[in-house]
Protein backbone atom coordinates (compact mmCIF):
# COMPACT_ATOMS: atom_id res chain seq x y z
CA UNK A 1 0.00 0.00 0.00
CA UNK A 2 2.82 2.33 0.95
CA UNK A 3 4.64 1.44 -2.28
CA UNK A 4 1.55 2.28 -4.34
CA UNK A 5 1.29 5.65 -2.59
CA UNK A 6 4.94 6.45 -3.37
CA UNK A 7 4.51 5.37 -6.97
CA UNK A 8 1.43 7.59 -7.36
CA UNK A 9 3.28 10.52 -5.85
CA UNK A 10 6.27 9.89 -8.12
CA UNK A 11 4.00 9.73 -11.18
CA UNK A 12 2.32 13.01 -10.25
CA UNK A 13 5.67 14.76 -9.72
CA UNK A 14 7.01 13.34 -13.00
CA UNK A 15 3.92 14.53 -14.84
CA UNK A 16 4.31 18.04 -13.39
CA UNK A 17 7.99 18.07 -14.33
CA UNK A 18 7.21 17.01 -17.90
CA UNK A 19 4.54 19.71 -18.14
CA UNK A 20 7.03 22.41 -17.21
CA UNK A 21 9.48 21.02 -19.76
CA UNK A 22 7.19 22.42 -22.47
CA UNK A 23 6.68 26.07 -23.34
CA UNK A 24 4.05 27.71 -21.15
CA UNK A 25 2.17 30.35 -23.17
CA UNK A 26 0.83 32.65 -20.46
CA UNK A 27 0.76 35.91 -22.44
CA UNK A 28 -2.56 37.72 -22.11
CA UNK A 29 -4.55 38.31 -25.31
CA UNK A 30 -5.06 41.88 -24.12
CA UNK A 31 -2.38 44.54 -24.33
CA UNK A 32 -4.33 47.28 -22.57
CA UNK A 33 -7.68 47.10 -20.79
CA UNK A 34 -9.07 50.50 -19.81
CA UNK A 35 -12.52 49.18 -19.03
CA UNK A 36 -14.25 51.19 -21.75
CA UNK A 37 -11.62 50.19 -24.31
CA UNK A 38 -9.52 47.07 -24.76
CA UNK A 39 -6.60 46.73 -27.16
CA UNK A 40 -5.90 43.12 -28.08
CA UNK A 41 -2.86 41.59 -29.76
CA UNK A 42 -5.12 40.14 -32.44
CA UNK A 43 -6.43 43.56 -33.47
CA UNK A 44 -2.95 45.10 -33.46
CA UNK A 45 -1.44 42.29 -35.55
CA UNK A 46 -4.38 42.21 -37.99
CA UNK A 47 -4.03 45.97 -38.53
CA UNK A 48 -0.24 45.72 -38.92
CA UNK A 49 -0.63 43.08 -41.63
CA UNK A 50 -3.13 45.24 -43.50
CA UNK A 51 -0.93 48.36 -43.31
CA UNK A 52 2.18 46.53 -44.54
CA UNK A 53 0.18 45.06 -47.41
CA UNK A 54 -1.22 48.48 -48.24
CA UNK A 55 2.32 49.87 -48.53
CA UNK A 56 3.56 47.00 -50.72
CA UNK A 57 0.61 47.02 -53.13
CA UNK A 58 0.71 50.81 -53.37
CA UNK A 59 4.32 50.62 -54.53
CA UNK A 60 3.35 48.09 -57.20
CA UNK A 61 0.60 50.38 -58.50
CA UNK A 62 2.99 53.34 -58.57
CA UNK A 63 5.50 51.33 -60.59
CA UNK A 64 2.75 50.37 -63.03
CA UNK A 65 1.84 54.11 -63.24
CA UNK A 66 -1.81 53.48 -62.40
CA UNK A 67 -3.86 56.39 -60.97
CA UNK A 68 -4.03 56.71 -57.19
CA UNK A 69 -7.84 56.86 -57.49
CA UNK A 70 -7.83 53.30 -58.83
CA UNK A 71 -5.62 52.07 -56.00
CA UNK A 72 -7.72 53.68 -53.25
CA UNK A 73 -10.89 52.26 -54.77
CA UNK A 74 -9.28 48.82 -54.83
CA UNK A 75 -8.33 49.13 -51.16
CA UNK A 76 -11.91 49.91 -50.14
CA UNK A 77 -13.34 47.08 -52.23
CA UNK A 78 -10.86 44.55 -50.85
CA UNK A 79 -11.19 45.59 -47.20
CA UNK A 80 -14.98 45.48 -47.26
CA UNK A 81 -15.02 42.23 -49.22
CA UNK A 82 -12.48 40.59 -46.91
CA UNK A 83 -14.08 41.57 -43.59
CA UNK A 84 -17.66 40.85 -44.67
CA UNK A 85 -16.55 37.61 -46.32
CA UNK A 86 -14.61 36.45 -43.25
CA UNK A 87 -17.53 37.22 -40.97
CA UNK A 88 -20.26 35.65 -43.10
CA UNK A 89 -17.98 32.76 -44.00
CA UNK A 90 -17.46 31.84 -40.35
CA UNK A 91 -21.16 31.54 -39.67
CA UNK A 92 -21.94 29.92 -43.01
CA UNK A 93 -19.25 27.24 -42.67
CA UNK A 94 -19.06 26.75 -38.90
CA UNK A 95 -22.25 28.10 -37.27
CA UNK A 96 -25.01 28.04 -39.92
CA UNK A 97 -27.71 27.83 -37.24
CA UNK A 98 -26.84 31.41 -36.21
CA UNK A 99 -28.58 32.79 -39.31
CA UNK A 100 -31.89 31.71 -37.76
CA UNK A 101 -31.15 31.68 -34.02
CA UNK A 102 -29.14 34.91 -33.58
CA UNK A 103 -28.83 36.82 -36.87
CA UNK A 104 -28.02 40.16 -35.19
CA UNK A 105 -24.84 38.71 -33.68
CA UNK A 106 -23.54 38.05 -37.19
CA UNK A 107 -23.56 41.74 -38.07
CA UNK A 108 -23.07 43.36 -34.64
CA UNK A 109 -19.95 43.08 -32.41
CA UNK A 110 -22.07 41.99 -29.43
CA UNK A 111 -23.54 38.82 -27.98
CA UNK A 112 -27.05 38.63 -26.54
CA UNK A 113 -26.61 35.22 -24.89
CA UNK A 114 -26.54 34.62 -21.99
CA UNK A 115 -26.47 38.41 -21.54
CA UNK A 116 -25.66 41.49 -23.57
CA UNK A 117 -21.88 41.93 -23.85
CA UNK A 118 -19.39 43.41 -26.29
CA UNK A 119 -17.39 40.67 -28.01
CA UNK A 120 -15.93 42.38 -31.06
CA UNK A 121 -16.12 40.50 -34.32
CA UNK A 122 -15.02 37.15 -32.89
CA UNK A 123 -15.36 34.51 -35.55
CA UNK A 124 -13.63 35.16 -38.88
CA UNK A 125 -13.08 32.53 -41.58
CA UNK A 126 -10.13 32.95 -43.95
CA UNK A 127 -11.83 30.96 -46.71
CA UNK A 128 -14.81 33.30 -46.48
CA UNK A 129 -12.44 36.24 -46.70
CA UNK A 130 -10.92 34.84 -49.90
CA UNK A 131 -14.37 34.45 -51.46
CA UNK A 132 -15.35 37.94 -50.31
CA UNK A 133 -12.25 39.45 -51.91
CA UNK A 134 -12.95 37.72 -55.23
CA UNK A 135 -16.52 39.05 -55.23
CA UNK A 136 -15.30 42.56 -54.37
CA UNK A 137 -12.78 42.36 -57.23
CA UNK A 138 -15.59 41.51 -59.64
CA UNK A 139 -17.36 44.70 -58.51
CA UNK A 140 -14.10 46.65 -58.80
CA UNK A 141 -13.52 45.37 -62.33
CA UNK A 142 -17.00 46.51 -63.36
CA UNK A 143 -16.02 50.01 -62.22
CA UNK A 144 -12.57 49.94 -63.83
CA UNK A 145 -12.80 47.53 -66.79
CA UNK A 146 -9.57 48.82 -68.35
CA UNK A 147 -7.44 47.71 -65.38
CA UNK A 148 -6.05 44.21 -65.87
CA UNK A 149 -7.77 41.94 -63.38
CA UNK A 150 -4.80 39.55 -63.57
CA UNK A 151 -2.41 42.36 -62.64
CA UNK A 152 -4.56 43.20 -59.60
CA UNK A 153 -4.82 39.54 -58.55
CA UNK A 154 -1.06 39.14 -58.80
CA UNK A 155 -0.42 42.17 -56.58
CA UNK A 156 -2.91 41.02 -53.95
CA UNK A 157 -1.47 37.50 -54.12
CA UNK A 158 1.93 38.87 -53.10
CA UNK A 159 0.63 40.20 -49.78
CA UNK A 160 -2.13 37.68 -48.97
CA UNK A 161 0.25 35.28 -47.16
CA UNK A 162 1.72 38.21 -45.22
CA UNK A 163 -1.72 39.19 -43.92
CA UNK A 164 -2.45 35.53 -43.18
CA UNK A 165 0.75 35.23 -41.13
CA UNK A 166 -0.18 38.23 -38.96
CA UNK A 167 -3.72 36.91 -38.46
CA UNK A 168 -2.45 33.50 -37.34
CA UNK A 169 0.02 35.20 -35.00
CA UNK A 170 -2.99 37.01 -33.54
CA UNK A 171 -4.71 33.64 -33.10
CA UNK A 172 -1.59 32.46 -31.26
CA UNK A 173 -1.79 35.38 -28.82
CA UNK A 174 -5.49 34.55 -28.32
CA UNK A 175 -4.64 30.90 -27.53
CA UNK A 176 -7.05 29.78 -30.26
CA UNK A 177 -6.78 27.60 -33.37
CA UNK A 178 -4.61 25.33 -31.22
CA UNK A 179 -3.13 21.98 -32.22
CA UNK A 180 -3.59 18.42 -31.05
CA UNK A 181 -1.78 17.23 -27.91
CA UNK A 182 1.82 16.18 -28.54
CA UNK A 183 5.02 15.29 -26.69
CA UNK A 184 7.26 17.09 -29.18
CA UNK A 185 9.88 19.27 -27.43
CA UNK A 186 8.54 22.41 -29.12
CA UNK A 187 5.02 21.83 -27.79
CA UNK A 188 3.17 24.72 -26.15
CA UNK A 189 0.85 24.62 -23.17
CA UNK A 190 -2.02 27.09 -23.44
CA UNK A 191 -3.29 27.56 -19.84
CA UNK A 192 -6.27 29.58 -21.10
CA UNK A 193 -7.46 26.35 -22.76
CA UNK A 194 -6.06 23.46 -20.70
CA UNK A 195 -2.81 22.04 -19.35
CA UNK A 196 -1.98 19.75 -22.27
CA UNK A 197 1.17 20.27 -24.37
CA UNK A 198 -0.01 20.89 -27.93
CA UNK A 199 1.26 21.51 -31.44
CA UNK A 200 1.62 25.29 -31.94
CA UNK A 201 -0.40 24.97 -35.15
CA UNK A 202 -0.76 28.73 -35.42
CA UNK A 203 3.03 29.10 -35.60
CA UNK A 204 3.21 26.37 -38.22
CA UNK A 205 0.92 28.51 -40.37
CA UNK A 206 2.84 31.71 -39.60
CA UNK A 207 6.11 30.10 -40.73
CA UNK A 208 4.50 28.56 -43.83
CA UNK A 209 2.83 31.79 -44.91
CA UNK A 210 5.99 33.87 -44.43
CA UNK A 211 7.92 31.30 -46.48
CA UNK A 212 5.29 31.51 -49.24
CA UNK A 213 5.39 35.33 -49.08
CA UNK A 214 9.18 35.33 -49.49
CA UNK A 215 8.94 32.78 -52.31
CA UNK A 216 6.39 34.81 -54.26
CA UNK A 217 8.43 38.00 -53.85
CA UNK A 218 11.55 36.19 -55.10
CA UNK A 219 9.63 34.64 -58.01
CA UNK A 220 8.29 38.04 -59.05
CA UNK A 221 11.69 39.74 -58.89
CA UNK A 222 13.54 37.02 -60.81
CA UNK A 223 11.04 36.29 -63.58
CA UNK A 224 10.41 39.40 -65.65
CA UNK A 225 8.90 37.52 -68.59
CA UNK A 226 6.07 36.10 -66.53
CA UNK A 227 2.49 35.72 -67.77
CA UNK A 228 -0.04 37.70 -65.77
CA UNK A 229 -1.95 35.58 -63.26
CA UNK A 230 0.82 33.11 -62.50
CA UNK A 231 1.61 34.63 -59.10
CA UNK A 232 -2.05 34.39 -58.18
CA UNK A 233 -2.18 30.75 -59.22
CA UNK A 234 1.01 30.08 -57.23
CA UNK A 235 -0.59 31.64 -54.17
CA UNK A 236 -3.70 29.46 -54.41
CA UNK A 237 -1.70 26.26 -54.84
CA UNK A 238 0.89 26.88 -52.14
CA UNK A 239 -1.10 28.67 -49.45
CA UNK A 240 -4.10 26.36 -49.47
CA UNK A 241 -1.90 23.27 -49.75
CA UNK A 242 -0.07 24.44 -46.63
CA UNK A 243 -3.40 25.07 -44.93
CA UNK A 244 -4.63 21.60 -45.93
CA UNK A 245 -1.58 19.87 -44.41
CA UNK A 246 -1.45 21.96 -41.21
CA UNK A 247 -5.12 21.20 -40.52
CA UNK A 248 -4.03 17.65 -39.62
CA UNK A 249 -2.24 19.12 -36.59
CA UNK A 250 -5.16 21.33 -35.45
CA UNK A 251 -8.18 20.47 -33.37
CA UNK A 252 -11.58 20.87 -35.02
CA UNK A 253 -13.23 24.23 -34.60
CA UNK A 254 -16.75 22.84 -34.21
CA UNK A 255 -18.11 19.50 -33.03
CA UNK A 256 -19.78 18.42 -36.28
CA UNK A 257 -16.38 18.26 -38.02
CA UNK A 258 -15.67 15.07 -36.05
CA UNK A 259 -18.04 13.26 -38.41
CA UNK A 260 -15.94 14.19 -41.46
CA UNK A 261 -12.91 12.41 -42.87
CA UNK A 262 -11.47 15.85 -43.60
CA UNK A 263 -12.32 18.90 -41.50
CA UNK A 264 -14.01 22.01 -42.84
CA UNK A 265 -10.75 23.91 -43.38
CA UNK A 266 -9.43 21.08 -45.57
CA UNK A 267 -12.66 20.66 -47.52
CA UNK A 268 -12.73 24.39 -48.27
CA UNK A 269 -9.06 24.39 -49.29
CA UNK A 270 -9.43 21.73 -51.99
CA UNK A 271 -11.41 23.91 -54.48
CA UNK A 272 -8.84 26.72 -54.15
CA UNK A 273 -5.98 24.30 -54.84
CA UNK A 274 -7.81 22.92 -57.89
CA UNK A 275 -8.52 26.41 -59.22
CA UNK A 276 -4.88 27.35 -58.70
CA UNK A 277 -3.65 24.35 -60.70
CA UNK A 278 -6.11 25.04 -63.54
CA UNK A 279 -5.12 28.72 -63.63
CA UNK A 280 -1.42 27.91 -63.64
CA UNK A 281 -1.66 25.68 -66.71
CA UNK A 282 -4.07 28.03 -68.49
CA UNK A 283 -2.18 31.27 -67.77
CA UNK A 284 1.43 30.20 -68.33
CA UNK A 285 1.11 30.62 -72.10
CA UNK A 286 -0.70 33.96 -71.95
CA UNK A 287 0.60 37.50 -72.43
CA UNK A 288 3.45 38.84 -70.30
CA UNK A 289 2.63 40.59 -67.02
CA UNK A 290 2.92 44.37 -66.66
CA UNK A 291 5.44 44.05 -63.81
Amino acid sequence: MLLCTHLSLFSAVAADFMLFAFIQWTVSPEIVDLGFFTLRWYSLLFTTGILLSYYIVRKQFEQAKLPNEVFESLVMHVLVGMIVGMRLGHFLFYEPDAFLDRPLEIFLPVSFTPELRFTGYAGLASHGGAIGILISLWLFYRKYPKVSVWFVLDQLALVAPLVGAFIRLGNFFNSEMIGHPTSMPWAFVFPLVDQLPRHPAQLYEVASYLFIFAGLIAWKSRTRNRPAGLIFSGLLINLFSARFVIEFFKINQVAFESNFVLNMGQLLSLPFIAIGIILYYSRRTKSIAIS
